[in-house]
């Protein structure tokens, strides 16, 4: 018994031995595609152009960190903080950035079409002229964000908040989803929606449309439209 206890050990010594050396060096690496940066500090640097294509980023902390032009595509960023970080101009085609915490973050310009934002916090976003074809916005957080010239053809804003987000100028062929996405104040000015699937008479109430705005049928514009410009 002691004989096989003292084996048991030393396996899961030597098992040990080679893991952590390994876990500190992925941290410690340069960025390269497919890497391991799960939950590694990589704050406040500068990162532009990285190739981190289908990189493990999960938990990984890119707080004020500048991906701006980095290859982002199929990389699995699940969990990673990227508050106030600039991504402008990165691909992140098919990326998973679910759960994210990304406040005042900019993706202006970057392409992210099939991209997953699930349940991401991303007050204050900047999405200005991204691509973000079929991307998921389902429950994300997305108060104040900026869809200006952003390209939104077939993407779910199932169940997100998004409170005095900004879609006017967005651009889309096809439906959105709004299904029981919460509008107060959303800037909708503009905008066709007479395609928007979800969308409820209460959403509309609230929202902030015009006389340009199209809404589906059975849906009637609000009479305290249009709405005044809010100070940011």
């Amino acid at each position: 018994m002691f004989g096989r206890s003292v084996l048991g050990l030393s396996a899961f010594l030597v098992m040990t031995a080679y893991s952590l050396p390994s876990m500190a060096a992925s941290c410690g690496s340069t960025a390269s595609p497919e890497l391991d940066w799960q939950e590694c500090n990589k704050k406040n640097l500068m990162l532009q152009g990285s190739d981190l294509q289908g990189a493990n980023l999960a938990g990984t902390d890119f707080s004020l960190t500048d991906l701006g032009g980095a290859n982002l595509k199929s990389a699995n960023a699940e969990k990673a903080t990227l508050v106030r970080a600039s991504l402008a101009g990165a691909s992140a085609q098919g990326a998973n950035f679910g759960k994210i915490e990304a406040y005042r973050s900019t993706f202006a310009g970057a392409a992210a079409d099939g991209a997953s934002f699930a349940g991401a916090e991303l007050q204050r976003a900047d999405f200005t002229g991204a691509q973000l074809t079929k991307a998921n916005f389902e429950k994300a957080e997305l108060g104040r964000a900026n869809f200006d010239k952003a390209v939104l053809t077939g993407v779910s804003f199932a169940l997100a908040n998004l409170s005095r987000a900004d879609l006017t100028g967005a651009r889309y062929e096809g439906p959105i989803s709004f299904d029981r996405a919460f509008m107060f104040l959303t800037r909708i000015e503009g905008l066709d929606l007479s395609a928007a699937t979800g969308l409820q008479q209460a959403q509309i109430d609230l929202a902030c449309g015009d006389s340009s705005t199209k809404l589906p049928s059975g849906l009637t514009v609000p009479s305290n439209w249009p709405c005044p410009q809010e100070q940011d």
